[in-house]
């Protein structure tokens, strides 16, 4: 059954706690001295601006550990070529939390295409450059530097999408958990207050950190693995024609099964094996093909997944891992995995139990602020105004779309506020957010309707290993009535001083049409002019490797939107999101993609493709040339992923087939392909012959930031590598998508 977890706030409070709530969390040894502080507990460093706001990660774990009695300093962007900034706030007594914020650092920096970005939308004036590449590891260092008998405790996004071994798209190599490069003591995953709730009373209490091996969402290094566990062994895959001997499923030994010289016979030197009936009964071995025979305890079991030198050098076993892993994502029934890198064990604990609704509105109805340090004075953070009039109502995302990493990170359960937690923060917003219009900008999350929606039976939730609760349909348990989000909204409208609620998290379209009532809510009152959707692609084999709907689904709600539009009296335009460079997308899939843009007047401007972010299937996909979603042998059929700049140039060349920059190429890939018939000034053309003008009337040519329809304007299409990034909350407080998705805006809080 659903197994229960400690309630968050249910600790007995730290003794600090008669210090009370700090108008904002410190920054400076000067405003301890305010508070009265000697020291910090606590001291949080992180890669953003320090923004007092529940879509600000540093934040609420700030806020959080507060409201367990626990003194919190932060260190914000600090300069990280020496220690001397981790010294700024003195030793903290319990552990340093290093992040290196709402956004994996390198995806903040660096474009799909790997060029470099000048700015950042988490730094005071935007400027760029303000955080080191690969922030977590450096931080971690530095502050072992600073005071090396400190623990250092990692999380956050950067860390969480790279607990275990993972291909790192800016080296092109298969790089180790960053918690061995960051030298750190042990890594956070996901949303972690439950984590970091347990680790810092334990601390508190005198625990030494290397007995906490047991805490959930947790990641560490052991050099020796604990006796009397069953492993189940993956790190051979079974496929046709098996090369490798399969070990006997009742062999014990406690050596490395990577390393042949551990078994007895093969170890001459080694001597007769004694067996002391009194000792405690070593690992039992079991491959994984063997697995279901067993009767395994689950609190005993762990998988073994092929090692760090494995899966750099196969990639088979790479994609191998990915699937294993993806598998082990559900709370109620994932197993502990190990990793070996080298001499050590990489052991990574089972995701944590969901946050119930009382616990989710604990955590948000926390004291913030809900703005900048005051030490940023009247300098601008593009992150915070983009999301200041945003409420975030839920967490996780049931859809598994493999290109995005909302589910590694935050977990494909859905975690929903209470509606009255939700509408208490819209007065808030209105009550503190200066020069607040009564216009709310966002109430969404990573989705902005899966509020609500969870599985009907507990006994299938706990015993469920869908990668997707939607895909390749929407399952039976799945609970489908948008009842409470419509509630929800009509609430939020009445309240006094909230004058129009907008919705901007990304739409699961596929969801939304099995309850016209809330489609119907949505268009007729929540889209300002125009809505953004997420189809990601028309090609169904490519839709396929994204584990996304066919476009059936697009045309239904298209049907439903324009039908409550017209009901409304409004005019209001859907914009569709698309991926260019995705694996399993090839030349013939994005024409196909071209002549249905074209076919249905639309003329995307802003163009970005894929991005490999580290640990999503999508990215296995790339980097392996195999699909994880299906069993994987060195058989399996290859997938194609553009990895080449001039293929990834070329397919977004071709979602921007009006752009004139990309004729020659399109003409040239067009002769190529064999559709010569494609090039001229017909209707039904793509681009026009060489010399030939284009056949649209230039008055009638979209502006940049438009799209053309007849001789309408509306807001272009921005092609998205990931959806639209939550990076949010995994690019920067986004509330669309956890995965980091280029220059999304940011809407929701990633930790």
């Amino acid at each position: 059954m659903v197994q229960k977890a400690r309630n968050l706030f249910n600790y007995p409070k730290y003794w600090a706690e008669c210090y009370g709530t700090a108008p904002y969390l410190p920054m400076s040894l000067a405003e301890m001295d305010k508070l009265g502080w000697d020291s910090c507990d606590v001291i949080l460093v992180t890669g953003d601006a320090y923004v007092d706001h529940p879509s600000f990660g540093m934040a609420v774990m700030g806020r959080f550990l507060e409201s367990q009695g626990f003194r919190v300093g932060i260190i914000s962007q600090p300069d990280w070529r020496s220690k001397d900034a981790f010294e700024t706030l003195g030793k903290p007594n319990l552990f340093f939390g290093v992040t290196s914020g709402n956004m994996d650092s390198m995806i903040n920096r660096y474009t799909a295409d790997l060029r470099m970005r000048h700015d950042d939308a988490y730094t005071a004036g935007g400027e760029g450059g303000n955080r080191p590449d690969r922030a977590v590891t450096v931080y971690s260092q530095r502050c072992k530097e600073a005071y090396k008998d400190v623990p250092v405790v990692i999380g956050g996004i950067e860390a969480s999408l790279r607990r275990i071994a993972q291909y790192d798209h800016w080296s092109s190599e298969v790089k180790r958990s960053v918690l061995i490069d960051a030298t750190a003591d042990i890594l956070l995953y996901g949303n972690a207050e439950r984590a970091i709730a347990e680790l810092a009373h334990r601390l508190s209490e005198g625990v030494p950190l290397e007995n906490l091996v047991n805490i959930r969402g947790t990641v560490l290094v052991r050099k020796e693995l604990p006796a009397g566990w069953m492993e189940i062994d993956s790190s051979r895959i079974d496929w046709p024609g098996n090369i490798d001997k399969l070990s006997n499923p009742y062999d014990y030994h406690t050596g490395d099964p990577d390393t042949c010289a551990s078994k007895p016979e093969n170890n001459p030197d080694a001597g007769p094996v004694v067996v002391d009936p009194n000792e405690v009964q070593p690992i039992k071995i079991v491959p994984m093909p063997l697995a279901r025979k067993e009767k395994a305890n689950p609190n005993k079991t762990y998988i073994r997944v092929p090692s760090f030198d494995k899966v750099r050098n196969d990639p088979v076993l790479y994609a191998h891992t990915s699937r294993v892993l993806h598998q082990e994502a559900n709370p109620y029934n994932a197993r502990v995995l190990v990793q070996r890198h080298g001499n050590r064990e990489v052991w990574i604990n089972q995701p944590p139990i969901p946050l119930e609704t009382h616990e989710i509105d604990g955590v948000f109805d926390l004291f913030y602020q809900r703005r900048p340090h005051p030490s940023y004075g009247k300098a601008k953070i593009p992150a915070y105004d983009m999301i200041k009039t945003s409420v975030n109502i839920m967490r996780g995302c049931f859809g598994g779309c493999t290109f995005c990493s909302i589910t590694e990170h935050e977990g494909r359960i859905i975690q929903s506020r209470s509606q009255e937690s939700v509408l208490r923060e819209l007065e808030d917003i209105r009550d503190k957010v200066p020069g607040f219009t009564g216009t709310i900008s966002d109430l969404g999350g990573p989705t902005a309707n899966m509020y609500h929606l969870t599985c009907v039976d507990k006994k299938t939730l706990a015993a469920c290993r869908r990668l997707s609760c939607v895909y390749p349909t929407i399952c039976k348990n799945l609970k489908t009535s948008h009842k409470q989000t419509t509630e929800l909204y009509r609430k939020s409208r009445a309240l006094e001083g909230i004058h129009k609620v907008m919705i901007a998290s990304g739409l699961r379209y596929d969801l939304a049409v099995r309850d016209p009532e809330y489609v119907k809510e949505l268009v007729t009152h929540h889209v300002g002019g125009y809505l953004k959707i997420a189809p990601e692609h028309t090609e169904s084999d490519t839709l396929s490797m994204m584990m996304k709907p066919e476009m059936g689904s697009y045309d239904e709600f298209q049907k439903m939107f324009e039908k409550f539009s017209r009901a409304a009296g409004k005019k209001q335009y859907l914009i569709p999101y698309f991926i260019a460079a995705h694996p399993g997308c090839d030349e013939k899939d994005m024409m196909n993609l071209a002549l249905w843009l074209k076919k249905n007047d639309f003329k995307v401007d802003q163009v970005q493709t894929f991005y490999p972010s580290p640990m999503s299937l999508a990215t296995a996909m790339y980097h392996s040339g195999r699909n994880p979603l299906k069993k994987m042998t060195y058989k399996s059929k290859r997938v194609f992923s553009a990895r080449k700049l001039d293929e990834r140039r070329l397919q977004k060349a071709f979602l921007r087939y009006h752009d004139s920059s990309g004729w020659p190429q399109l003409r040239q890939a067009l002769q190529k392909m064999g559709r010569k018939d494609l090039i001229g000034s017909g209707d039904k053309c793509l681009v026009p012959s060489e010399g030939q003008e284009e056949s649209t009337p230039s008055k009638h040519r979209a502006k940049r930031g438009q799209v053309a329809r007849g001789d309408k304007r509306r807001p272009t299409t921005e092609i998205k590598l990931e959806r639209s990034g939550n990076q949010k909350k995994t690019g920067g407080p986004n509330k669309a998508r956890a995965t980091p998705t280029g220059r999304a805006k940011p809407r929701s809080n990633k930790r």
